[in-house]
């Protein structure tokens, strides 16, 4: 049985697109964008409301999401007209729920199939569904296609596609030994998703995330069995739950395009000579030019929980340059794409430090703490937006940076 963390002795108040929190530097707003994925008309509409409501540019969030900082008091109603106007909230009750990773370049290069289906799929089972409404801000799920690389990142229900035909449904970023046919994952997902809500209920209704429940992903799996779930296809208990490995995710530069031409696994692939561009945005910071830039290039941009930004279905990588001017980072071995902050002064009153102004400096100057190893500077002891994995912690303490391994 796995401890339980101590009890959450507050609500869980993470911001959205309505329920704004009120920063240092205004009001801020996070946008849920299921799986990253933008058109190019919602990435326009985005960039507009940041440029003309907010500070003039969108920040990208570890869980693929956009926040826009700045506002105005009273600038929330006219965010959120803008907002359903551009189909970026399709269920107002739900807002806050809508968090979807999705493995960047799903469909186009690798993994065993296409999850871009499973994306529209699940958050339209969430929105449809006015119990799920209960859900804590934190919830996460995660849908992997197979390369692994976001079904370590802790998502509280998560599908991981596998060989033959065969997925897998993670709790609490583990493995539950529950399998299912591609066709029928997004179904279990949501059982799983409901499941979870049912246990928090019976468990005082207070956790953020299914991992601080008692034994909480074992209690969902009974749950789900318990209900005669149609669609499960067998476990798997050759072995005990394993943590799949949080994954860095960052394949940028320009990647070829075998694009998988069908959504389940064994489907027929082609070579259509395609290429994507994949680009770090320095400090997660994009500005509403930028944005725009994107919005131009493609129909639908994806973004990732690394705070990068896949441009895909181009004929060729001339507009490579055009990003980089722009000052996005396409060299994989830059020091930007190591490097993550959280906002700082004087965005955040708790924060100690400038701290992405220092980092600034640190990458121009080429002195990176740690030998450049990746890293995260945060202003305080939260350390907010702190990716997963590996990673090195820069803390401002008000009379310098702490630098370690945590």
């Amino acid at each position: 049985m796995t401890a339980r963390p101590a009890a959450r002795v507050r609500a869980d108040a993470c911001p959205g697109a309505l329920q704004t929190h009120a920063a240092a530097d205004g009001a801020l707003a996070r946008v849920r964008v299921p799986g990253g994925l933008l058109t190019g008309d919602r990435l326009r509409a985005l960039a507009a409301a940041a440029r003309e409501l907010g500070d003039g540019a969108l920040e990208l969030t570890s869980r693929g999401n956009v926040q826009l900082r700045g506002l105005a008091d009273g600038a929330g109603t006219e965010l959120g007209e803008r907002l359903a106007a551009a189909g970026l909230l399709p269920s107002a009750p739900h807002e806050r729920v809508r968090n979807v990773l999705a493995s960047a370049l799903t469909g186009r290069v690798g993994g065993h199939l296409d999850v871009r289906p499973w994306v529209r799929a699940l958050d339209a089972g969430i929105c449809a569904d006015p119990a799920l409404t209960a859900l804590p801000g934190r919830y996460l799920a995660t849908l992997d296609d197979g390369r692994g690389d976001v079904a370590g990142l802790g998502g509280d229900v998560g599908l991981l596609a596998l060989p033959a035909a065969e997925v897998a449904l993670t709790l609490a970023g583990t493995d539950s030994g529950l399998r299912v046919h591609p066709d029928h994952a997004v179904p279990v997902a949501l059982a799983a998703t409901r499941a979870f809500l049912d246990e928090r209920a019976a468990q005082g209704g207070t956790a953020w995330r299914l991992g601080e429940l008692d034994d909480g992903p074992r209690r969902v799996v009974e749950r789900i069995s318990s209900t005669g779930e149609r669609h499960l296809v067998g476990v798997d208990r050759s072995r005990g739950p394993e943590a799949p490995r949080p994954g860095h995710g960052q394949r940028l530069g320009t990647t070829g395009g075998r694009h998988v031409a069908a959504v389940s696994p064994g489907g027929r692939r082609c070579d259509d000579g395609l290429v994507a561009l994949v680009a770090v945005v320095p400090l997660g910071r994009l500005a509403a030019e930028q944005a725009d830039l994107l919005a131009g290039l493609a129909d639908e941009v994806q973004l990732t929980p690394w705070r990068s930004v896949v441009v895909p279905d181009l004929p060729d990588d001339s507009a490579a340059a055009r990003l980089t001017d722009a000052g996005l980072v396409l060299d994989p071995g830059s020091a930007w794409s190591r490097v993550t902050a959280c906002a700082g002064r004087p965005g955040c009153a708790k924060s100690l430090a400038d701290v992405r102004a220092d980092a600034a400096r640190a990458v121009v100057g080429g002195t990176l703490p740690a030998g450049g190893a990746r890293q995260h500077w945060a202003g305080c002891e939260r350390r907010c937006g702190r990716p997963r994995g590996e990673v090195v912690d820069v803390v401002a303490t008000g009379t310098g940076y702490r630098v370690g391994w945590s």
